[in-house]
């Protein structure tokens, strides 16, 4: 059985050409969803596939960085559906994992996704500083959400560190830590 996974990385994003491509592949089900392919954390859809997939089975994508962004995730995909006597194949890119040559050519695009989310992080990284460079008043940190003399206050009327972090709903240790300045 051939099953589809789709992928966006944003709410803003549509799924149709890549749900339709996988129609066009033959998949019986197809799942999808909105969220970023650097982790396999919070991917629902993807993970229920993993699980159901049995031997013979094929997930299928249009391109490998939909399953994967990370090289370790990709190849930890790849072993586990290896395990279950399953495959993968994408449908855009000239391969599946039943050959060695399939096998080399995941693993190069998997590095090239890698290597591409490392980037986008440098340069991420980049604007961000060059942002606080030139317009120091964007980056001004969050809100503080803790009131110390508030805290002060109830230390005062004779409130513990623990039943003041209760009474803000904040952490004890930051408590402790609003107490410590002067």
């Amino acid at each position: 059985m051939k099953f589809g996974y789709a992928r966006v990385s944003s709410n803003s994003q549509d799924l149709t050409v890549q749900i339709e491509a996988l129609k066009a592949a033959g998949c019986e089900v197809i799942r999808s969803e909105k969220v970023s392919g650097t982790s396999r954390q919070g991917r629902h859809e993807l993970e229920a596939l993993l699980e159901f997939i049995r031997q013979n089975d094929v997930l299928c994508v249009t391109r490998i960085d939909r399953v994967s962004r990370s090289l370790g995730d990709l190849l930890d995909i790849v072993r586990l559906l290896k395990s279950k006597g399953a495959d993968l194949v994408a449908t855009e890119q000239p391969f599946d994992t039943t050959s060695i040559y399939g096998e080399l050519t995941i693993n190069l695009l998997g590095v090239f996704a890698n290597f591409e989310t490392q980037l986008r992080r440098e340069r991420q990284i980049e604007g961000i500083a060059r942002t606080k460079r030139d317009h120091p008043e964007k980056y001004r940190g969050r809100p503080r959400s803790i009131d110390p003399t508030e805290i002060r206050r109830l230390k005062d009327e004779g409130m513990g560190a623990a039943a003041i972090a209760t009474t803000l709903g904040i952490a004890r240790t930051s408590v402790y830590r609003a107490l410590e300045k002067p």
